[in-house]
């Protein structure tokens, strides 16, 4: 074999243990795909720092919620570091419809001067 074929079956077999562990991570108890009602959204408070840098985009927090519908657990999928404390904050915040089990879901939060 190549060095360069090696290299290549390295790095595919790197993004597929990736993959793997991203799918099978913590929080895989919890119901995937059944998307739960809010019945109270905060919107995350614009950082002062990031007003400064102009500084706007996405947030995407994953939660996990009880049967009760209160916000168990979170973990970020993504998003500017200056952005995340707040909508981490947030979606700790958030409130959903009662259901029979423990589900997951992804919030996306929208930040940015005029998103208040």
């Amino acid at each position: 074999m190549s060095s360069t074929y090696r290299v290549g079956l390295r790095r595919l077999i790197s993004m597929v243990l990736l993959a793997a562990a991203f799918l099978c991570g913590p929080g895989m108890g919890a119901q995937e795909g059944v998307q739960r009602k809010a019945k109270k959204r905060v919107q995350p408070e614009y950082p002062p720092l990031a007003s400064r840098l102009r500084v706007t985009g996405s947030v995407k927090i994953q939660v996990v919620i009880s049967p009760d519908g209160k916000v168990k657990s979170t973990r970020v999928v993504g998003g500017h570091p200056l952005l995340i404390p707040a909508a981490t904050n947030s979606a700790k915040l958030w409130e959903f419809e009662p259901a029979a089990r423990e589900t997951s879901q992804v919030i996306e939060f929208k930040c940015g001067p005029d998103e208040n």
